[in-house]
């Protein structure tokens, strides 16, 4: 397996683990979703505000994070742990699942739709924290050109699930409705989260060792 794909297949993984959780912005597209109501606007305003974010982080904070090995120490050790974090958090839910309940709602019109989700998308820090810090901190121990692939993974698995989550809502709702289906989806999250975090401080041991 070539080095470019396996920057992707981290960048996937660890996009996809960031972005699939019960959360605000999810519920609000699947409200969507279910609604079929402005779902191509709705989606496509998250999957490009996320790889916009995310290009912010790899291109900007993780050339800066590259310019000095005690920095990318620090945000190593600091993205795995929040890693670490994130894991524990996505298992308790999964030891605990909740269902998700989409609220009814009367047909909006898109400008007010979009508005919502805009601010539910970028007045939410953890979105900067996931994308921009902690995404762009991770690409800066890859070259230039893997960096990008490492990018290309992780707005793939934005596109991905919001375009799935959307359009899929009406097929996905009654299952996810299910606490067993949020206990298997936590479950999968927390071992990605833990399996990187883990990847991420042995490749910090080879750095220093180095």
């Amino acid at each position: 397996m070539t080095p470019q794909l396996l920057a992707a297949m981290e960048g996937f993984g660890l996009g996809a683990g960031l972005i699939i959780a019960i959360g605000v912005q999810n519920a609000f597209v699947l409200r969507q979703g279910l609604l079929r109501r402005h779902v191509l606007p709705v989606v496509t305003f998250c999957a490009i505000s996320d790889a916009a974010l995310i290009l912010a982080g790899v291109l900007g904070f993780g050339t800066i994070v590259r310019s000095s090995i005690t920095v990318l120490q620090a945000v190593t050790v600091a993205g795995a742990a929040f890693l670490v974090w994130y894991g524990f958090a996505a298992a308790k839910r999964a030891l605990d699942p909740a269902t998700l309940k989409p609220a009814d709602s009367g047909d909006q019109p898109l400008s007010r739709v979009l508005a919502a989700i805009a601010a539910v998308t970028l007045l939410n820090p953890h979105v900067y924290l996931d994308t921009v810090v902690l995404l762009g901190g991770v690409s800066a121990r890859y070259g230039a050109a893997d960096r990008l692939w490492f990018a290309a993974g992780a707005v793939a698995a934005s596109f991905t699930w919001f375009f799935a989550l959307g359009y899929g809502a009406r097929i996905l709702t009654p299952l996810f409705r299910k606490p067993v289906s949020w206990r298997v989806l936590d479950g999968v999250v927390a071992l990605v989260m833990f399996a990187i975090a883990a990847r991420l401080l042995m490749q910090m041991g080879s750095l220093s060792a180095a």
